[in-house]
This record gives C-alpha cells, structure tokens and sequence, in this order.
C-alpha cells in the first residue's frame, strides 16, 4: 500500500466505483490520491469517491503499468499456481489478499480431462452488502483462466457463515496492524 500527493489524471480512462462496483470515467485533468497499488490495479480517491483503475492504465495516472508474470511460466503444481493467482486478487478497501483475508472459503480443483480441470469456489466477502462482489468474481476468473490447465472456474459467493475478523491469516491481522 502506498499514498500519494494529489496527481492530475493525463487521459480518461475507466474505472470502476467502489463499493457500488458501477463502471465510471475518470476524466484527463482530474486530480487523484492514489491509496493502493496491489493485485495488478490502483485504488484511488478523486471528487470525494474511491474508485479502482485496472494497472494497464498506470500510464493514465502517470505510473507505471502494472502487469502481472506469466503464471504458466512460473514454477509449481496446478494448486500452487492456483494459489498464487488468488493471492493477486485484493480487496480495493484493504490492502490484504482475498486467501490471507479469509474470503475463501472452499476451493475444490475438478478434473474435466486430459490436462483440462475446473476449478469451484466458494467465498464470501467482508460485507454481505458490498457491491464489489462481482468484481472480484470476475477478478478471480480471469486470472485462473490465466492458468493453461484451467478451462472453467466456478465462483459462488456465500454468507454463511458470515465473516469475521477471526478467519484472517496471521499475516493478514500483521499488516493490518490488528496483532
């Protein structure tokens, strides 16, 4: 996580309204705070909302683009890489993974055939309100159909049980400062 000093936005570019998950603009000449740069996008304040911006458009904010490794260039098994997609999605409020954070409930690895496999999910999220569920749904997609062993991914998003602070890994409540 990291702040900043107010910067002026050099080019439109999308991005989308959190906690509402609602898709908006963010014009060339605003000024933004940035708050966070994890999971391969920016969290920033501009006209009193925060909003996240997708790293492909760091250029936009005058910072580098944020681009992830080629999963399937990396060392490990199927799991591992699993796991470490999901440790680069990021809830946009708190700068802690959704695996760390504790939203992951279940994850079951499913074989479809030769080399091919599914990957179900269960996760909740911080608030049963929060209108960030999708994108971080469609956030966890993408990144394991990123995985060239993985051809379906199944999100649900469940409330019970409800979460709680309790279900944070150790690292979590550390760099949170709840330790």
């Amino acid at each position: 996580m990291f702040k900043s000093d107010s910067i002026e936005v050099k080019r439109d570019c999308e991005a989308t309204l959190i906690p509402s998950g609602a898709k908006v603009s963010v014009k060339q000449g605003s000024f933004v705070m940035v708050t966070q740069a994890l999971g391969n996008s920016y969290t920033v304040y501009v006209n009193g909302n925060l909003v996240r911006i997708a790293g492909k458009d760091g250029d936009a904010l005058g910072l580098v683009i944020l681009d992830e490794p080629d999963i399937n260039e990396l060392p490990g098994t199927l799991e591992e890489k699993i796991e470490t997609q999901l440790k680069t999605c990021f809830d946009p409020e708190i700068p802690v993974n959704i695996v760390d954070l504790g939203l992951i409930y279940e994850r079951q690895l499913v074989p479809l055939g030769k080399n091919a496999f599914g990957v179900e999910i269960k996760m909740t999220l911080t608030a049963a309100g929060c209108g960030m569920g999708p994108v971080l749904v469609n956030d966890i997609q993408e990144k394991l159909r990123a995985i060239k062993e993985i051809s379906e991914v199944k999100v649900d998003l469940v409330f019970d049980p409800p979460w709680d602070r309790e279900k944070m890994t150790e690292v979590a409540r550390l760099q949170l400062g709840l330790l």
